[in-house]
């Protein structure tokens, strides 16, 4: 098969579908790699990394679009490349359709199969290529929200960890998923005094049994989310309903009663936001203020961590790449229901149900288009 590798081209994106050693695998099984050059450069892979894996390195994305028959991505296509893709190509990334009908009409148009990491699932039911994507972006959140709490940068002058004599900053994370779990456990590193909502109570004694009464856990409500937002120096909106647009759990009326200066992480802006007042910005922009609180909403925080996040990411997804590499969209999707799982687009039909709800399209039965 003929893969493309085009560069990312979304505001301060720097991580590239395939690393080298990825290519180097799929050449090795028989397939033919495109490579856009400098899809790589920023994190470290050079075009002569590329072609010493066995790549053809192309000067300009249509090249690599006109190319080929699978298109290997990291961020969701951009209107441009969208214009580009076509019927019997496959396009394998983010997608993150449910906020983003403009997106999901272009792809619709195009007759494209296009499936997204984030709704791919393994036998347990889980995300397994949005996992660690979150667990950088849980980590990020806190690594950031420190720094907006800074009061050069508007927020409260408060320090994380607090100093002897002094307390260490409230934060509450909303949410105990993989993004949750990863924020709290930089958290409590920084010596911050960490609440957590949920409303899995198995999550919430898990996450008791494995830090005590270092953190506070709490059956997410009405009452203990307004409770706790409103008390925090710092909060991190981590809620993830897989495929459909976040719920608005943190209203306009609890950020107007957060402290001045205090800080909302929202990490569910791929998804819409968890928050009413978020809204996407960019790592060149990454802030705003709403009612003297400060919001960070970058759509792709681990870009910014790009090399780490690029090889995080490339673990996972290779063996799905190989698979429809090796076997056809359509053969290795009908083999393997997870694979299936991710099929939000095909031959202009939406194909997952929460999206098509979020964004007027009808939706049709994936297993009905392939025959299974």
């Amino acid at each position: 098969m003929k893969i493309g590798v085009p560069r990312e081209i979304k505001n301060h994106e720097y991580r590239v579908g395939m690393t080298p050693a990825a290519v180097h695998e799929l050449v090795g099984q028989g397939h033919e790699v495109f490579v856009e050059t400098h899809a790589g450069a920023a994190i470290g892979f050079s075009d002569d990394d590329y072609r010493q894996a066995g790549a053809q390195i192309l000067q300009a994305a249509a090249e690599v679009f006109d190319a080929v028959e699978l298109i290997v991505k990291v961020k969701e296509p951009q209107a441009e490349e969208r214009a580009r893709l076509s019927e019997g190509q496959t396009l394998f990334t983010y997608l993150h359709l449910a906020p983003d009908k403009p997106q999901t009409d272009d792809l619709v148009a195009s007759g494209a199969t296009c499936i997204a990491y984030e709704t791919v699932t393994d036998r347990k039911g889980r995300l397994p290529l949005l996992a660690p994507m979150s667990e950088v972006a849980g980590r990020m959140s806190i690594q950031a929200g420190a720094h907006c709490l800074e009061r050069s940068v508007g927020g409260r002058g408060v320090l994380l960890g607090g100093v002897p004599g002094v307390a260490a900053a409230r934060v509450t994370i909303v949410g105990g998923g993989v993004v949750g779990q990863n924020a709290l456990a930089m958290a409590v590193g920084m010596g911050a005094q960490v609440t957590v909502l949920d409303r899995d109570m198995d999550v919430l004694r898990s996450l008791d049994h494995l830090y005590g009464n270092r953190i506070t856990t709490l059956f997410s409500t009405a009452h203990t989310l307004d409770q706790a937002v409103t008390e925090s120096d710092l909060v991190v909106g981590s809620v993830l309903i897989p495929g459909a647009s976040a719920p608005k759990l943190i209203t306009r009326d609890m950020i107007r009663r957060m402290p001045e200066g205090s800080v909302l992480v929202d990490v569910a802006i791929d998804q819409g936001g968890c928050a009413e007042t978020s809204k996407p910005t960019t790592h060149a922009d990454p802030t705003y203020m709403v009612d003297g609180v400060v919001h960070y909403c970058v759509a792709n925080m681990p870009g910014a961590v790009a090399r780490t996040s690029t090889l995080a990411l490339n673990n996972v997804t290779l063996p799905f790449i190989s698979a429809i590499a090796n076997k056809g969209a359509d053969q290795a999707m009908t083999d393997d229901p997870h694979l299936l799982a991710g099929l939000n687009v095909y031959d202009g039909k939406v194909t997952y149900k929460e999206v098509a709800e979020a964004t007027g399209h009808p939706y049709t039965d994936p297993a009905t288009l392939l025959g299974i």
